[in-house]
């Protein structure tokens, strides 16, 4: 059965390869980002400007939308050069990474009754984990575990469940700056049991499953994908 699948930050990185896992599987995706200048449409796949710190626009979407069955948050930033140590930074990432998490669930709440739908947000291990560089990253994904667990409750009664995974160490944009680190690379590789960097269609088996039908009885599950990175 053909699935409506929305994705906030799928134009790059893990959004990007989530929402390419998707459409191959023959879902109808709508993946949202905020460059200014949009991937080009794909089978399966539409893009669209969103910017999840507005909430207007964000409840114009789901208003405008007849159908959805996923909602997957991936939305996130992380400022660097201490940056989150400064109240503007910090408010800037919360109001991305938690604040737009929320806005998306919230308005795609009715949507996703109706199907009797999923969300699949996304954590981080510093989830699990404080960052000195990184005070309002680990905090709002600190938060987002948290408000997966509450919107599981609270939804369950429309059989609405809600998921998150919690990626490690994955080469992306926002980690080039360690991958090109020789030193800080290798530290990572060897705290990490699977002994190499995660890629982003590792992660796509987890929220394809998450997602489906064979994950009917799961719900409030923050999911670990991290190469053994989080036992440690």
């Amino acid at each position: 059965m053909t699935r409506n699948v929305i994705i906030t930050g799928g134009t790059r990185g893990i959004g990007r390869a989530i929402a390419s896992a998707f459409a191959a599987q023959g879902d109808q995706v709508l993946a949202t980002g905020v460059e200014t200048e949009l991937p080009a449409n794909t089978e399966n796949i539409e893009f669209a400007r969103l910017d999840v710190r507005d909430a207007e626009a964000v409840e114009k979407l789901a208003n405008n939308l007849l159908q959805l069955d996923v909602l997957i948050n991936c939305a996130g930033i992380l400022q660097r050069d201490n940056r989150e140590h400064e109240v503007e930074g910090f408010e800037e990432v919360v109001d991305v990474n938690l604040l737009g998490t929320m806005r998306c669930c919230y308005a795609c709440r009715d949507l996703l009754a109706k199907s009797h739908g999923c969300v699949l947000n996304m954590a981080s291990m510093l989830t699990f984990f404080g960052s000195g560089p990184a005070p309002a990253y680990s905090a709002s994904k600190g938060g987002v575990a948290q408000l997966t667990r509450s919107l599981a409750i609270a939804w369950a009664d429309q059989q609405v469940r809600v998921n998150a995974i919690a990626p490690g160490w994955i080469e992306t944009n926002l980690t080039r700056e360690l991958t090109e680190d020789s030193d800080r690379s290798a530290a990572i590789v060897e705290r990490t049991p699977l002994g190499r960097w995660g890629q982003v269609d590792d992660l796509t088996g987890a929220a394809l499953f998450l997602c489906s039908a064979q994950a009917a009885f799961i719900t409030g599950v923050i999911l670990p994908v991290d190469g053994g990175y989080s036992v440690r």
